[in-house]
């Protein structure tokens, strides 16, 4: 359960196991051991996993099928609209300054997508923080 829904959820965001390894400091291959079932991650991989695809860990452990609680610091679908508006727009701004490159390369379209969606996946985590951060206690976990 576990796997399919980690391999579901990389799909989702168009990640390679190599790209998702990265943001968790791990090898490709171990991501694919992960998707396997053939090996389980860490309590913290787990929580690190939930944050990045913005699920519950009950979902990724196939405990329950809501993928997300409902918290009151959760980005509402306006302000991701607001982020994702935001990404493109820098985006914008770095190809039109040409300043996009790889290793010498004008990025591909390819490239550019998966910056777009590390941008955006780091802007919602960052705007979730922000909202955390000044969540009245009445209404924190």
């Amino acid at each position: 359960m576990f796997g399919s829904r980690l391999k579901n959820l990389r799909n989702e965001r168009k990640l390679t196991q190599d790209d998702l390894g990265k943001l968790l400091n791990v090898s490709g291959k171990t991501i694919g051991t992960w998707e396997r079932d053939s090996r389980q991650p860490n309590i913290e991989s787990i929580n690190k996993l939930a944050t990045i695809f913005g699920v519950t860990t009950d979902y990724l452990l196939g405990n329950s099928d809501e993928k997300k609680s409902q918290k009151y610091y959760e980005l509402s679908d306006k302000e991701k609209n607001d982020i994702a508006i935001q990404a493109e727009r820098l985006m914008e701004g770095i190809e039109s300054g040409h300043n996009l490159n790889f290793y010498g390369e004008p990025a591909t379209k390819e490239q550019k997508d998966r910056i777009l969606i590390a941008v955006k996946t780091a802007m919602e985590m960052n705007k979730m923080e922000a909202k955390r951060k000044f969540t009245p206690k009445k209404h924190r976990d």
